[in-house]
């Protein structure tokens, strides 16, 4: 079981948050981008081996969405 540590409440189970998947930067103008583009940033993600960013949220605490590091390799967060 991982053990995540939410910046608010403190490490916990992995069980008390859920996944909301690659954390990726909003584009500086969304508007000038193309239709593909756009598709791309909406749809398309990251499947690294080793070391991403995700974003999670303390479902069953503070309800809080956060950024961490984990290690896809060996499930090893930071």
């Amino acid at each position: 079981m991982l053990r995540i540590r939410c910046p608010w409440c403190g490490e916990r189970d992995e069980t008390e948050f859920r996944y909301g998947g690659q954390a990726v930067d909003y584009p500086a103008d969304p508007g000038a981008l193309t239709d593909r583009e756009w598709a791309d940033f909406l749809f398309v993600r990251d499947n690294p081996c080793g070391w991403w960013r995700e974003r999670w949220v303390h479902s069953a605490g503070c309800r809080r969405w956060f950024e961490l590091w984990r290690n896809t390799e060996t499930d090893e967060v930071a």
